[in-house]
């Protein structure tokens, strides 16, 4: 199966895939607080290992922090004991502080705390393909110079943009280079800034920066997955251009009318609301969506079922339960038919 891309392992599949971003649910199975999984990958590993034990998942995954390369290149955090870190202020706010930011190296801060998770993840028994999770380079360059400021440059300051995105995507290839040799199996790259432009600045100021990042690693048994919650239909094109063959998509996007529309090869993942649904439904309701989008999606093979993005380490469990136990059902279904 490692030899494999998750792609492929989708596509030669007889049964529907299951991708739930999730590795704070997991705290409720060992006691620890998001603070001990983003700063100890003993508790990260932990997390994500009991999840695996109970769903017997075939995937697994380092946390989704989109705070962590970001503080390796300077960035003040705020970090507390059962919230995910988030960036606060701007680090970058003129070009030429955007020509003199320093290049960190893959292992600083607290990126050795993802490395070493995957490190760890990469020994399961039972050889699960491990996803370490990095952010991708337009929101990490929005990080940077602030999330608002970035928007707004992308328009009137697009060099100081462009300096930024050539930084960033030249540390996020090395730090994904860094995952491959730690046993990384692939990449789940957030980029949900990015989903808040017009699709001509996507493809400017992410696709192109995507593409690159894909070419520096061209081996395709080390696969890239994009995910952006923020992304809709009309965003496609220019998600297509960065050259991936799988995408990760939030509520925003119409699943089905996207699977209409891309090729069969393209695998899709997504998209049950976080927090809508695995955080505020009653468990029997999240088990009848997770069973529509599985309906609604019967004719493609190439869709895996997912979150929208991270479950929030507050969803219960019972959610996650009802979510597998709709996959459950589906494929017996599909196997009596």
């Amino acid at each position: 199966m490692k030899s494999c891309s998750f792609s492929d392992v989708v596509l030669a599949s007889k049964e529907r895939l299951a991708l739930p971003i999730a590795v704070y649910p997991g705290l409720a199975l060992t006691g620890a607080r998001v603070k001990d999984v983003v700063t100890d990958p003993a508790a990260q590993f932990e997390a994500q290992a009991a999840l695996h034990q109970r769903y017997h998942t075939p995937f697994v995954l380092s946390a989704m922090d989109l705070s962590a390369e970001a503080e390796a290149f300077g960035c003040a955090l705020h970090i507390s004991d059962n919230e995910v870190p988030s960036v606060t202020g701007r680090l970058v706010s003129d070009l030429a502080e955007a020509k003199r930011l320093a290049m960190p190296k893959p292992g600083d801060k607290r990126t050795a705390v993802y490395l070493e998770t995957v490190r760890r993840l990469s020994r399961l028994p039972g050889n699960p393909l491990v996803f370490a999770g990095c952010i991708g380079p337009f929101s990490l360059a929005a990080r940077l110079v602030g999330v608002s400021e970035a928007m707004e440059l992308t328009i009137e300051e697009p060099d100081l943009m462009h300096v930024v995105l050539e930084k960033s995507t030249e540390f996020l290839t090395a730090y994904a280079k860094a995952f491959l040799e730690a046993g990384a199996n692939g990449l789940i790259i957030a980029e949900p800034v990015a989903g808040l432009l017009s699709p001509d600045g996507m493809l400017t100021f992410s696709s192109t920066y995507l593409r690159a990042l894909r070419s520096a690693l061209p081996d395709r048994t080390f696969s890239m997955i994009l995910h952006n919650c923020a992304a809709k239909v009309i965003h496609l094109p220019s998600l297509l251009a960065t050259g991936l063959d799988a995408f990760h998509f939030g509520a925003p996007m119409d699943i089905p009318a996207a699977l209409a529309k891309v090729d069969s090869n393209i695998v899709l993942c997504g998209n049950l609301d976080p927090s809508g649904i695995f955080c505020q439904l009653p468990p029997p309701a999240v088990q009848e969506r997770a069973a529509g989008l599985l309906a609604a999606t019967a004719a493609h093979p190439n869709f895996v079922l997912s979150s929208g993005c991270d479950i929030p380490p507050n969803a219960p469990l019972a959610s996650l339960d009802a979510f597998y136990q709709a996959l459950e059902e589906y494929r017996s279904k599909r196997l009596a038919g």
